[in-house]
């Protein structure tokens, strides 16, 4: 590459704003009109909705960066257009990962690079994410979270977008669905990354030293021989134990009613909804009242309708616009945690080579990854990253998977004859678990 296209491409395009700006009016304008034809057709359900809000939309960083590069004339550069096509790859062939998951790696700055990270977040839960990059120098690095449409054709929802090294950032989906993370730094610019994508409830748990083993009824269970059916659930515990917010919100009121007992409502603006506490034996906050996750509202009991029956509160979840939901997802809490990260970082973004045939290569870090390929002994592999005891790995074909950190060797390392090889009690059967160590993606240590 010439010094003045690199110039061009790092300083990138101070001069060509009014141009952008000008761009940006004319899409904003030839949008608009398309929007005034949609209006005309009837828009029902979460899907077209979105669809409308993408056309309203501002570009996100990545978008705009793109278009700055367009606008300079650089976009039909090999290297712009590599830069690109590693954006578009990143989101079309994601790395599926399993949450909670953390992982470094290292992005050449000599080559444009993406990593993509695919996962399923359920309702009720709260993706967190971390990401930083060390560059060695000042870049803006490319983050964005995507919610993948249900239909294959529309293209990807913007949730998140940002182009700091350094970004702290949750999500709280209120539709469970899949979602793509991407990492991107800008053209010439690369270096060690980590990202943690961390998985919590989205609501604190009701019942004061309690926890779901004591949920006796469910949502959904039949009431009154079939004639409704229950609205909530149902978390035993004994009489006074301290019932608290689950959430941050308004208390909106504080009743006592035949059916409830003694209720309390608290307001959750975050999520539009409502959380309904019943059967208290007694209430502790007033109409108005704000409070945080883990004030107590009241005290477990058996009023209203649940006298014949031991004490317990009755927790329910109602969303404007949708009635009733299931609570528990967003109070059960999340048992794993990310694993310990003990590869050798430093050989991060360098050729290895498997030290014995028979290592297998998997599509998951851990001995019970579906098995990609069975690698032949010295098969070279570029280390993409490391996750737990495992490093990510690219063959020379382009195959992509996982394989035990300590089964590989740099390429510098010398030989070891076969027969000392198989003297090794540790390296004789490379297939089984134990040589693989028993590491599962979010196991608790």
């Amino acid at each position: 590459m010439s010094i003045r296209l690199r110039s061009n491409i790092t300083g990138l395009c101070s001069d060509v704003a009014p141009q952008l700006h000008a761009w940006r009016e004319l899409r904003r304008k030839t949008v608009v009109l398309s929007l005034v034809l949609a209006g005309l057709l009837v828009v029902s359900g979460c899907e077209q909705i979105e669809q409308a809000r993408d056309h309203f939309r501002d570009l996100t960083p990545h978008e705009a960066y793109q278009a700055r590069l367009n606008v300079a004339g650089l976009g039909e550069s090999a290297l712009a257009r590599d830069w690109e096509a590693a954006g578009r790859v990143a989101l079309a062939a994601p790395l599926s990962v399993s949450l909670p998951y953390a992982e470094e790696g290292y992005i050449s700055p000599d080559a444009p690079e993406a990593a993509g990270y695919g996962f399923h977040l359920e309702r009720g839960r709260r993706l967190t994410v971390e990401v930083s990059v060390d560059s060695g120098e000042p870049a803006r690095v490319f983050v964005d979270l995507f919610r993948v449409p249900a239909d294959p054709a529309d293209p990807m929802r913007p949730v998140f977008s940002s182009e700091s090294p350094v970004e702290t950032f949750s999500h709280e989906p209120w539709r469970g669905g899949e979602f793509i993370l991407r990492l991107q730094p800008e053209l010439l610019r690369g270096g060690s990354y980590s990202v943690t994508l961390g998985l919590e409830a989205q609501l604190a748990f009701p019942v004061e030293g309690h926890g779901p083993q004591y949920i006796y009824s469910w949502f959904g269970a039949a009431r009154d021989g079939g004639r409704r059916i229950h609205h909530g659930v149902d978390i035993f515990a004994r009489r006074g134990t301290p019932v608290l917010a689950a959430s941050a919100g308004r208390v909106s009121r504080v009743r006592d009613t035949a059916i409830g007992g003694k209720v309390v409502w608290v307001r959750d603006p975050v999520r539009n909804a409502s959380l309904y506490y019943a059967h208290l034996d007694s209430q502790y906050v007033r109409d108005g009242q704000f409070v945080e996750p883990g004030d107590t509202v009241g005290f477990v009991g058996n009023t209203g309708n649940a006298r014949t029956t031991p004490p317990h509160l009755h927790l329910g979840l109602y969303r404007r616009g949708e009635g009733a939901v299931d609570p528990f997802p967003f109070i059960d809490p999340v048992r794993v945690t990310v694993p310990e990260l003990t590869v050798d970082t430093e050989r991060l973004g360098t050729w290895n080579r498997v030290r014995t045939g028979g290592v297998r290569l998997r599509a998951a870090p851990g001995s019970r990854g579906e098995v990609v390929r069975e690698l032949d002994r010295h098969t070279p592999l570029r280390v993409l990253a490391g996750s737990g005891s495992f490093f990510r790995a690219r063959l020379p074909d382009g195959t992509t998977g996982y394989v035990s950190a300590r089964l590989t060797e740099p390429v510098a390392a010398p030989f070891v004859p076969q027969r000392a090889l198989a003297e090794s009690p540790r390296e004789v059967n490379p297939r089984t678990a134990s040589d693989e160590r028993a590491f599962q993606p979010g196991a608790s240590r």
